[in-house]
């Protein structure tokens, strides 16, 4: 029987011609890499959660009137009788970590970092799967605006370190919990004549959760949201003081940014300031976005702890990196591969590998015994600098020929200095 992968999913695989950057592992741990050490650079840790967790915990911090509940997350029960849900998006599980570990005792500041998979059922297409990959970034325990136009800097600063320039930010504030109660007031009495001509899920989020309707991407909806109220005629004077202050902020730091008085984006715990971020080459799709929540850790049982954050799409990036041409790292390939010809200097071979790698020299040896030109491909297929062939007169006189892959010159040297000698020729 064959097997396929499960539907919206797919596998990352070692580099090879032509792969797609998506399913190459060594772009994935290049990404990965880059924005460690831009976290680091910021004075962010990394932290770890489960994919998994509770089924309340997700459910009620994401909002049970987003479509990521309605329609997206993967629930099950364990044998155990226990509801739990693979996580949709990180904050939640960062959240429920900083509680239950006390983090707020230790980091009165929290600075935390993530990356890892998430898991959304959905209608699967190009950039979009049922596990995709985020990197994330949290700002615990500080309410000011500096704190927002950090954030906001560093998720940029990530994209223009990979070398991604076709992008554009939009921004938005959803105020507090107080003034967004108003602003729903007046969307809803706006919105009730005009329901019959709107999409069945925004008739759904009028009865569920109104402010979700500006999350609609359908063309009808799009067209009756034009002329919908604004939340931003609804916020009282603390949180346009707010707002004003974070795009000052944003402009002293030279970021340009687009205002969206529509943005809400999808989760419910979100306060004050939102954004997103969107590739102009992917047809403004979003790459990434986040917000402020202040409220969300006193929700999961923490103390009174402002926060804000972001998740970025992964698969996205290498999607738009790949679309804009941008150098992408090539694999890296092996610092020599040992040709052994014949039983004994095989089995020469074995502790030889062991003493080079010792020295961090990156090697490897052909297992199966095949001929000489069979085994130089294959040195060429790893990416080897150097091949170092090894036979029963080399051995007779405790030499290996060292050939340099690239130039097909070929030197004789000493067994017992061949560390040292690919060492120095391999810089």
């Amino acid at each position: 029987m064959r097997y396929a992968p499960p539907k919206g999913t797919y596998d990352i695989l070692p580099p090879a011609p032509g792969r797609s950057a998506v399913q190459d592992s060594e772009k994935w741990q290049w990404l990965e890499a880059t924005f460690r050490d831009l976290c680091r650079l910021h004075g962010y840790a990394e932290i770890r959660t489960p994919i998994f967790e509770s089924h309340e915990l997700i459910h009620r911090s994401v909002g049970e009137g987003t479509d990521i509940v309605a329609k997206e997350t993967f629930d099950f029960e364990t044998k155990g009788g226990d509801s739990l849900t693979l996580r949709p998006e990180g904050t939640a599980g960062v959240m429920r970590a900083y509680v239950t570990n006390r983090l707020y005792i230790e980091r009165p500041v929290g600075k935390l970092f993530y990356i890892g998979p998430n898991f959304r059922y959905e209608r699967p297409q190009k950039g979009r799967y049922r596990q995709h990959h985020q990197a994330g970034a949290e700002l615990l325990g500080a309410a000011g605006p500096e704190a927002d136009a950090e954030v906001i800097a560093l998720a940029c600063a990530f994209y223009v370190r990979l070398g991604l320039r076709d992008m554009k930010v939009k921004l938005n504030t959803v105020g507090t919990p107080e003034s967004r109660a108003a602003y729903v007031v007046a969307l809803r009495a706006w919105a009730e004549p005009l329901l019959p001509q709107m999409s069945a899920d925004n008739r759904r989020r009028y009865e569920q959760n109104a402010l979700r309707m500006l999350d609609s991407k359908e063309p009808q909806d799009l067209e009756l949201l034009s002329s919908a109220p604004v939340l931003s005629d609804y916020l009282d004077e603390a949180s346009q003081a707010h707002f004003a202050a974070v795009k000052s902020y944003l402009e002293a730091m030279g970021l340009a940014y687009d205002e969206d008085p529509r943005l809400v984006r999808g989760f419910d715990y979100y306060t004050h300031t939102v954004f997103e971020i969107q590739s102009t080459v992917l047809g403004d799709k979003a790459l990434g976005g986040g917000g402020r929540y202040n409220g969300l850790i006193e929700a999961v049982g923490g103390p009174s702890t402002p926060g804000i954050g972001f998740g970025l799409g992964l698969e996205r990036v290498l999607l738009a990196l790949e679309e804009t041409g941008a150098a992408l790292p090539e694999a890296v390939g092996l610092d020599a591969f040992l040709c052994p010809l014949g039983e004994a200097a095989r089995a020469a071979c074995v502790p030889l590998l062991a003493t080079l790698r010792r020295s961090q020299i990156a090697c490897d040896m052909d297992y199966t015994g095949r001929r000489m030109k069979v085994m130089l491909e294959q040195a060429d297929q790893c990416g080897a600098r150097f091949a170092v062939i090894l036979g029963d007169d080399e051995l007779a006189q405790g030499v290996a020929t060292v050939r340099d892959m690239a130039t097909k010159t070929q030197q004789s040297v000493a067994l017992e200095a061949l560390a040292t000698c690919l060492s120095k020729i391999s810089g």
